[in-house]
């Protein structure tokens, strides 16, 4: 069962579950779950990795799927992460150009403009450190794939889990926390929150449950 934290006539906000695919595809997949949930269809404007689990929206029809899906400011997106080391700085930017490998389904961080590559922006702060790992707030400023997980691993410091970018197995310590968007038929600004789930969070329970109390929007 999906947890849906609000619907309406046009947009459907619910948690996604780790390891469901964000988009239609092979296996367990949120449109499908969704629609056995409540009987009608609904459409992506957003994605989460596979092994991402967190706040997500879905419209409920394709005229609010464009609306949505048209500016980026009408989907504001922060997520939690834990890194291993800690970053050089406790909060900042951090600018890229990023290559998407569709073969290997891995990007990579590139020194020039070429074919395929593409600007990517995050700001982040620091909630928590123990010398070994810290706990992040991350804001997308572009949504590219793998965004968070390559711009952090870049610098040294990857997500704990993420196998794929030298952070080791295990649950992939990325979460999507807050999502904030402008309701594409009133206008009205909605907020939603979901602290993390599973062990790889436990280590820093208190900064979370903090986070979620008081954490401001990043610029």
């Amino acid at each position: 069962m999906i947890s849906i934290l609000y619907q309406d006539r046009d947009i459907l906000i619910c948690r996604k579950p780790p390891d469901v695919l964000s988009q239609s595809g092979p296996g367990p997949n949120m449109p499908d779950l969704l629609r056995e949930e409540t009987g009608q269809p609904v459409y992506p404007v957003h994605r989460l990795d596979r092994g991402v689990g967190g706040v997500m929206a879905y419209a409920r029809s394709r005229d609010a799927a464009a609306a949505l899906s048209g500016s980026i400011r009408n989907l504001q997106k922060q997520y939690l992460c834990i890194v291993r080391g800690v970053p050089d700085q406790p909060s900042g930017t951090y600018q890229d150009l990023l290559l998407h490998d569709r073969t290997r389904n891995k990007s990579f961080v590139v020194k020039r403009m070429r074919g395929g590559v593409r600007e990517a922006s995050l700001s982040y702060r620091v909630l928590a450190e123990d010398g070994e790992a810290s706990l992040v707030q991350v804001r997308l400023h572009t949504g590219r794939t793998h965004q968070i997980r390559v711009q952090f691993a870049s610098r040294g410091t990857p997500l704990l889990g993420d196998g794929k970018y030298g952070g080791g197995s295990g649950e992939t310590a990325l979460w999507s926390f807050s999502l904030t968007l402008l309701h594409p038929k009133t206008g009205k600004t909605l907020c939603f929150r979901l602290p993390p789930e599973g062990q790889v969070w436990n280590r820093f329970q208190a900064a979370i449950d903090e986070a979620m109390k008081h954490t401001d929007v990043l610029e």
